[in-house]
């Protein structure tokens, strides 16, 4: 990697208010961090990269997603959220993962979310020994993706009740001195607790305590489908001086307009999943109803064993559910739509600066900045679903596609060039999750409908 890079005349968008937007700029990035952004600059020496004909764009970050699912991708495409937890937990697939299969199918899910311009997620992850947590921390290390490490717990019923009071796994200790002591890293960690609404009060403050405690991102599945709305969780957490920016909440479909305005006040975050929600039964995605009380949502992919593993499906699926929502609110009073809300601007914000700051993140990466992380998506304008671009912004949310990603950076290294990743030995990842998938089929018997290739 050339410690200088020039990315020179694309129509760059920043997502950062004091930056603005350019029709044709040039972005300047010395040692893995952008130093100046402006038309038409002078500068000697470096590696210069032709973007003319490209939308520059900071790398899309994915706050909720359980990668090593990459291995049984689509088997879920008919299942509600029952059917993918007696699956994928309680016993199922998840259960039976060697490290093996784990360090395939983080290293094949990362590869698949930087191949589609995701240069940031979260990775939920599901650990049952310490080995798993060593292989699922190898497999986003070899992908050369930038992630929260999310340490989970094992997929097993004792754990996920309300009456469980099995705390987390004291190996999250070790593995945050041997792989997390730098903050200055592409890898960060998080713990992926069960929250109040899936283990007992106790058990869930303990969890919380010891997130912070390491100085790591918690996050928990909250509020949604017929679980947990009553409860008041985020209340709870308040009235209990737990509530912080450090807390990330997923879903929260059930959630009340007051907790809303909680979040928003406390600067803790909320990951909205629209296709997933919509599809196996988690609810209404509250896009709409955070925006209200002042707290802006993050997106995430979530479970790809149901649906693909980019962000311009998601950004998609919250503009016009929202859009939806409040249309037919409009026409059930005997009013057609004037405007319609909210904007493509505002859920690209949600796809990157918004998940950037969820996870913790914002002051590295989700906006294109000097002194900011040169993680940058750059994509073809001159293709035929896009050419010509007339309005930017509208061209990348609703418009734009994976097979528009040309190039993709991480930190100012080329992880993606003219539309192929580099650097990769697809052939060996490729066998890597063949093997692993044949496996979890041998053991698991093949999900109904599903007909391996």
């Amino acid at each position: 990697m050339s410690d200088r890079l020039l990315f020179r005349g694309g129509c760059v968008l920043t997502i950062d208010p004091s930056q603005g937007d350019f029709h044709r700029a040039d972005v300047l990035v010395e040692n893995g961090r952008i130093t100046r952004i402006a038309p038409d600059l002078t500068v000697s020496g470096g590696l210069q990269v032709d973007a003319s004909g490209m939308i520059v764009a900071p790398g899309f970050v994915d706050s909720h997603r359980h990668t090593w699912e990459a291995l049984v991708r689509n088997v879920g495409a008919d299942w509600s959220l029952m059917n993918y937890l007696q699956h994928i937990y309680f016993g199922g697939i998840g259960a039976k993962l060697r490290p093996a299969d784990v360090y395939a199918g983080n290293l094949l899910g990362a590869l698949e979310a930087l191949d589609a311009g995701v240069t940031t997620l979260l990775d939920w992850s599901m650990i049952y020994t310490p080995a798993h947590a060593d292989a699922a921390i190898q497999g986003l290390r070899d992908a050369g993706i930038r992630a929260v490490f999310a340490y989970g717990l094992s997929g097993e019923g004792d754990y996920w009740n309300r009456e469980s009071r099995l705390l987390h796994p004291s190996d999250v200790k070790t593995v945050a001195q041997r792989e997390f002591a730098s903050q200055d890293q592409l890898l960060t960690l998080g713990l992926a607790i069960r929250g109040p609404e899936f283990s007992h009060w106790d058990a869930a403050v303990a969890d919380i305590r010891l997130a912070r405690e390491l100085g790591a991102l918690c996050t928990m599945h909250l509020g949604f489908g017929n679980w947990g709305g009553a409860d008041r969780s985020i209340e709870r957490l308040h009235r209990a001086g737990l509530l912080g920016p450090d807390l990330n909440f997923v879903h929260a479909n059930a959630v009340s307009g007051e907790e809303f305005k909680l979040v928003a006040e406390s600067g803790a975050s909320i990951s909205v999943t629209p296709e997933i929600e919509m599809m196996m039964g988690h609810g209404f995605p509250i896009t709409g109803p955070m925006l209200e009380q002042g707290a802006r949502p993050a997106l995430g992919v979530d479970v790809v064993t149901s649906t693909g593993g980019d962000m311009f499906a998601q950004m998609k699926f919250a503009l016009q559910a929202e859009r939806s929502r409040r249309n037919d609110r409009a026409l059930a009073g005997g009013q057609m739509p004037q405007d319609i809300a909210p904007s493509a601007r505002q859920v690209l914000e949600f796809a990157t600066i918004d998940s950037a700051r969820a996870l913790r993140l914002d002051r590295k990466v989700g906006s294109l900045a000097p002194g900011k992380q040169a993680d940058m998506i750059l994509i073809r304008t001159t293709d035929l679903n896009l050419f010509p671009v007339n309005d930017p912004v509208g061209a990348l949310v609703q418009c734009a596609t994976t097979a528009n990603v040309d190039s993709v950076y991480v930190a100012g290294r080329a992880v993606k060039r003219a539309g192929k990743l580099i650097d990769v030995d697809l052939d060996r990842v490729r066998r890597l999750a063949s093997a692993s998938r044949d496996y979890i089929f041998k053991e698991n018997g093949v999900p109904k409908g599903c007909r391996p290739l």
